[in-house]
């Protein structure tokens, strides 16, 4: 009797490590599931300022091809003494796509808007997998009253699986990127999308506002590709359909994701609207062979056919050589100066439009601490005296106006301690 109920003690002591030896493994194991079956230790919550590591590589395999980038997000660096907004208030979001030699232009695009701004900024960043390490370093390197206003996330490019090539091709590399940020950041309500060759000479608040001024059906707010239909290159050109008399340029473009998702969209190969998703692939494969500057193109027909979701901005808001080439043609930037520069077509890194290519330097040389004024807008002014034997260089006070006021807001908030 005794060996049996030696026997039992032992297999009841048995029994309980056993037990605790399981739960110790499930406690320590990351939970990722449906993976490789590796394990790791446990892994608590994520603290602000710790790299985010390879989720699409370790994490369980989503059937949908927007899930499966890869993010890596570094946390926001809080400066003494606040930051410039309450820590409440939503930030806006800004993205960008950055392929092959864009990694010093995206930075500078990015200095301006981070320079200016009012209101914090959410970052996102679409690359190429071999710039991210490069974008961070270079973000973090800057200096904590600045790195206090943004948080950041890098993305890896992402494109439908079975059409990625296709669409990776289209223009420019990456640039068709922006057609799908509405099924990619499916938790951000609204952006602003700009591209690598934006400049910001104004707060990025600014553009912001619009969304409040849009009504029912409007979702995104973009400017014309020209003021002037008879030199348009949409109404001389194209051959597909395209919004307006000049069409739009996407450069610069303000959208309201949670309604892009909503919406069904009319077009002209089924006699029901679409969803974003379900447009994209079936527009490009009817037009492809007819448009010229790839996702705009398809921008442009998609709001040809919805120009009631479309609200429309001043040409000062996405200035571009097309707007003082053959002399100045955008009124709204001659009344009041212009707020974002777009140097389309390779301008800040040639000599093909100095005025342009004065404003990119001036702002991607100056110094995060350094008195504007002194090291950034007087230099700018003396460069641009230099350029008015073209006529982009005639307009020069346009590219200083809304400069000079935003340079007078940041003296009055670092004097404040920001």
């Amino acid at each position: 009797m005794r060996r049996y109920i030696r026997a039992l003690t032992l297999c009841t002591v048995f029994a309980v490590f056993s037990g605790l030896y399981v739960y110790s493994k499930l406690l320590y194991s990351d939970g990722s599931g449906g993976g490789t079956g590796t394990k790791k230790g446990f892994i608590p919550p994520r603290a602000a300022g710790v790299w985010r590591g390879d989720v699409a590589k370790t994490g369980p395999q989503n059937t949908h091809w927007y899930n499966r980038y890869i993010m890596r997000q570094w946390g926001q660096v809080e400066a003494a003494g606040g930051g410039v907004q309450s820590r409440g208030e939503p930030p806006m979001h800004l993205a960008v796509v950055a392929c092959g030699e864009r990694l010093e232009e995206t930075l500078t695009m990015i200095k301006s808007a981070v320079l200016f701004s009012i209101k914090r900024l959410s970052l996102h960043i679409f690359a190429e997998d071999q710039l991210h390490t490069s974008f961070m370093e270079a973000l973090e390197s800057w200096p904590g009253f600045i790195r206090a206003r943004f948080n950041y996330t890098v993305y890896s490019i992402s494109f439908p699986s079975e059409n990625a090539a296709e669409w990776k091709k289209l223009f420019k590399p990456c640039a068709s990127q922006r057609l799908f940020l509405p099924l990619i950041l499916k938790d951000v309500d609204s952006i602003v999308y700009v591209d690598s060759d934006i400049l910001f000479l104004q707060p990025v608040d600014h553009l912001w506002a619009f969304l409040s001024q849009f009504n029912s059906s409007q979702l995104a707010a973009m400017a014309p590709e020209h003021e002037e239909p008879r030199i348009a290159w949409y109404s001389r050109f194209a051959r597909h359909p395209f919004y307006g008399r000049t069409g739009i340029n996407s450069g610069v473009m303000l959208m309201n994701m949670t309604r892009m998702r909503n919406t069904f969209f009319k077009n002209d190969m089924t006699s029901v609207g679409l969803r974003w998703e379900e447009l994209l692939m079936p527009l490009l494969q009817k037009y492809k062979l007819n448009i010229t500057w790839g996702d705009q193109d398809l921008l442009n027909i998609i709001f040809h056919h919805n120009p009631e979701s479309l609200l429309e901005l001043p040409c000062q808001w996405n200035y571009r050589p097309d707007h003082c080439i053959y002399g100045s043609n955008c009124v709204s930037a001659e009344e009041d100066g212009i707020y974002i520069l777009h140097g389309n077509r390779g301008v800040y890194h040639d000599h093909k439009q100095p005025a342009f290519r004065a404003v990119y330097e001036a702002i991607r040389k100056y110094s995060f601490g350094a008195d504007p004024v002194a090291f950034l807008l007087d230099p700018l002014q003396e460069e641009l005296l230099k350029t008015t034997h073209t006529y982009c260089g005639k307009s020069h006070m346009l590219f200083t106006r809304r400069l000079a006021h935003s340079l007078d807001s940041f003296n009055r908030k670092a004097a404040r301690g920001w």
